[in-house]
C-alpha cells in the first residue's frame, strides 16, 4: 500500500477529491470519471464523509472499493460530528482491517438538515491523536488559507492549524483563487514552527451560481476580477467553463511556481475540468 507523507517525500502529489453517489445515475458518472482520472496517474484520491445515516457507510464502502484499484490509492475523510469515541474507534479500526492507511481527520461541521447528537470529539486534533491510537496511519488535516469563517481572527486561526497539524502528517486546504492565500498560509505555519506539507486545494469554477455558494458556505473570497470576467460570459454556459478553466490553469502555475508541493482537484465528481487543467499544465 502508499502512504501518502512517502509519495509526498518523493515529488509533487496530483490528487482528486470525490464524494459518495446518492443514486443509480450518479454512481455510473463516478464510475467514468474514476476511469478517465485513473489515466492521470493521481498519487491518491480522496472520499468526503457525510455526518449521517447511510452517506458513512457509502463513504467506507467506495473508499475500500477504490483503494483495491491498482491504479489508485484511496484516503477516507471522517469528522468527528455527531460521533461517540467508541464509534471513531470502531470505524477506524474498520479502515485498519481493510487496508486503509490514509485518514484526512477533520472537525466537521452537522448537517442543517440533521438532528446529531453531541459528538465525543469537537476538533480535529483530537481525531487525529484518536487515529493514531488504533493504528500506524498516514493523517492529513485541513487548512483554511482566508481562514476557516469560525476563527475570530487570521492570528487564531494560523495557530489552531499549526497545532494539528504538527500532530499530522500533511494538510490540504479548502479551494482559494489567488495564490497569495496560500503562500501567506505556508509562511505563517512556519514562523510558527510548522513546516509540513501543504497541499493547495483547486476548485475550477464551472457555474457562477454554484461556486458563490460555495465560497460563502466556506467563508473564502470570490475576487471581484474572476467574478467580472465569468460575468462577462455569462450568457454561454461553455464560455463560463472555459474562463474557470484557464484563471484555475493560471492559479495553478503560480502555485507550482511558487513551491507549491502539489495541486488537490475538487472533482464534483466530474472528470473533464480536471483533465483539461491537467493537460494545460503539462503534467503528462
Amino acid at each position: 500500500m502508499t502512504r501518502i507523507p512517502d509519495l509526498l517525500r518523493r515529488g509533487r502529489s496530483y490528487s482528486f477529491e470525490f464524494f459518495p453517489p446518492r443514486t443509480p445515475e450518479a454512481e455510473a458518472t463516478l464510475e467514468r470519471t474514476l476511469e478517465e482520472l485513473a489515466a492521470l496517474h493521481p498519487a491518491f484520491v480522496s472520499v468526503t464523509y457525510g455526518a449521517g445515516g447511510s452517506t458513512r457507510e457509502r463513504t467506507h464502502d467506495l473508499v475500500v472499493k477504490i483503494n483495491a484499484l491498482p491504479e489508485m490509492t484511496a484516503m477516507a475523510h471522517l469528522t468527528c460530528v455527531g460521533h461517540s469515541r467508541a464509534e471513531l474507534e470502531g470505524i477506524v479500526g474498520r479502515y485498519l482491517d481493510a487496508g486503509i492507511e490514509n485518514v484526512l481527520a477533520l472537525g466537521g461541521d452537522p448537517p442543517a438538515d440533521a438532528d446529531l447528537p453531541p459528538g465525543e470529539l469537537t476538533y480535529a486534533v483530537e481525531l487525529v491523536r484518536l487515529i493514531r491510537g488504533v493504528g500506524d496511519f498516514a493523517v492529513g488535516v485541513a487548512a483554511h488559507p482566508e481562514p476557516h469563517p469560525r476563527s475570530p481572527d487570521v492570528a487564531t486561526d494560523r495557530r489552531h492549524t499549526a497545532e494539528k497539524l504538527a500532530e499530522a502528517d500533511f494538510a490540504i486546504t479548502q479551494f482559494f483563487f489567488e495564490a497569495h492565500h496560500f503562500f501567506e498560509l505556508v509562511e505563517s505555519l512556519r514562523a510558527l514552527g510548522v513546516d509540513k506539507p501543504v497541499i493547495p486545494g483547486i476548485m475550477p469554477v464551472t457555474s457562477i451560481g454554484a461556486i458563490r455558494r460555495m465560497t460563502e458556505m466556506q467563508g473564502s473570497e470570490f475576487p471581484a476580477w474572476l467574478e467580472a470576467r465569468l460575468r462577462a460570459v455569462e450568457g454561454d454556459p461553455e464560455a463560463v467553463r472555459e474562463v474557470g478553466v484557464q484563471e484555475a490553469t493560471n492559479l495553478c502555475q503560480a502555485l507550482l511556481d511558487g513551491g507549491a508541493p502539489g495541486l488537490h482537484f475538487y472533482t464534483l465528481n466530474r472528470s473533464t475540468a480536471t483533465r483539461e487543467i491537467h493537460a494545460n499544465l503539462g503534467l503528462g
